[in-house]
């Protein structure tokens, strides 16, 4: 059969309030034009992010009912660490209550200000743990990677080249460890290649420098290895994921994303002395090592939801759902991020609206309009997010994008053709928005929580 069809049947339903375009404008206005400052009961449909906004199964409900809330020692924490060794095999694991936590406790650790940790292309609160501690974070993505109208099929691998040339210039002894992050978020979500880990792996143990993973949606790279790269078709997704961890030291986690859970994640690694660190550092911010800020309960959901997140039909068709959306706004002429990614679809917002300037963020102005006229919430990942310079100057981003990240397992085909056709209205009436500026904005992570208004 051609059609893909949801792997699943839906249980339980929760109602959306409808909203008029003249209410949506007041709600911008109250939130000052920023997205994450308006209340989700005023969105439609919510594609803000994929993190810890998937439905959880009836199988992690029930997990739920079993979760155990010892302080120290709890049957859930050995039930969540057997999944994890089941799929990422290092020694040392430190539950979090969610993968920026992780990225804390790490860099807190391992960074100083004499540093730089270079990535394919970093995230935002890995970037901002990283210049948290001092240290320079350093995005070294294939040219590709930085060209949303150009097809390859791992444009979030890392320049290997690049990688090597900045080691030798930078010091392999101001470089605590080299990050991928698969799949590259703020590159489009694209996949890294198996051989893409390994040739990165071959480069860091040339210098001695540990290789860490940020494996938030490591099994939607897994899915993207099985189907693009050479000699990996036939084998399961499980073994995939398995080899991917084995060229890695070490990795940082959200099990928001691929653990399918609404709250969870960890660091794991092979170095004791870091991971001694680490798990003194967690126990002063997070909680004892068999809970790390987590619930029984919440253990219970991330352990079953790593076993259903590596089955190949749910893959098959949270993949799919993704490049529905892509084919169908791209075939309208909406420039987006090519090939489309697996969780998300990232509209290029420097292209659909060429008028607005980048440090007028044409990503934010999009994102406002997406809500005004059909009450979609997506995500500026561009300028407004990336552009301000740790020493307080600003720059345009390489790239100005709307992610509408796609919550897993929550909404029907219905709502995917109701964006598409808010998305393409919009970009018929794109030449009437206008750029917008910072009003208001803190020295950090200035997306979250700044205020914008029109220029």
């Amino acid at each position: 059969m051609k059609t893909i069809i949801e792997p699943f049947r839906i249980k339980s339903v929760e109602p959306i309030r409808m909203t008029s375009v003249e209410e949506r404008e007041q709600c911008l206005k109250d939130a000052y034009y920023n997205l994450f400052t308006l209340h989700s009961d005023d969105v439609l449909i919510d594609l803000l992010t994929d993190s810890g906004t998937s439905s959880m199964s009836a199988r992690q409900w029930g997990a739920l009912m079993e979760g155990d809330e010892s302080y120290a020692g709890s049957p859930s924490f050995y039930r969540f660490k057997k999944a994890v060794e089941h799929l990422m095999p290092f020694k040392y694991l430190i539950p979090t209550h969610q993968g920026r936590a992780a990225e804390s406790i790490l860099f807190t650790v391992v960074a100083n200000a004499s540093h730089a940790i270079p990535n394919n292309t970093h995230f935002d609160t890995t970037r901002a743990n990283v210049e948290s501690q001092g240290a320079a974070a350093v995005d070294l993505v294939i040219e590709e990677g930085r060209q949303p109208e150009t097809e390859h099929p791992f444009k979030g691998n890392m320049d290997i080249a690049a990688l090597d040339r900045f080691i030798r210039e930078r010091g392999a002894e101001t470089i605590p460890l080299c990050m991928l992050t698969v799949t590259n978020n703020s590159g489009g979500g694209q996949p890294v290649s198996m051989e893409n880990i390994r040739q990165t792996r071959e480069i860091c143990d040339r210098y001695d420098i540990p290789l860490f993973i940020d494996a938030c949606r490591f099994a939607e790279n897994a899915w993207f290895i099985k189907l693009r790269e050479r000699g990996y078709a036939d084998k399961p997704v499980i073994d995939i994921v398995r080899e991917m961890f084995s060229y890695a030291d070490g990795c940082t986690m959200s099990a928001k994303k691929d653990g399918l859970s609404n709250i969870g994640g960890w660091l794991a690694m092979n170095n004791e002395d870091w991971a001694v660190e680490c798990r003194n550092r967690l126990i002063l911010t997070e909680g004892f090592s068999t809970y790390g800020g987590l619930s029984g309960r919440d253990l219970d959901a991330i352990a079953v939801g790593l076993e259903e997140v590596v089955q190949e039909d749910y893959l098959r068709y949270r993949i799919a759902s993704t490049q529905y959306v892509a084919r169908h706004i791209s075939e309208a002429g909406v420039p987006i991020m090519k090939p489309a990614g697996g969780h998300a679809v990232y509209i290029d917002a420097r292209r659909f609206l060429p008028h607005i300037p980048p440090l007028q963020y044409p990503g934010q102005s999009l994102a406002v309009e997406l809500y005004r006229q059909g009450g979609i919430r997506g995500c500026e990942i561009g300028t407004a997010m990336f552009g301000l310079r740790p020493d307080g100057m600003e720059e345009p981003a390489h790239m100005d994008l709307v992610r509408l990240a796609i919550p897993r397992r929550m909404y029907t085909q219905a709502h995917m053709d109701y964006v598409v056709e808010v998305v393409t209205g919009v970009f018929e009436s794109r030449e009437s928005l206008r750029g917008m500026k910072f009003v208001r904005q803190p020295p950090a992570l200035r997306h979250f929580t700044g205020r914008f208004d029109y220029v």
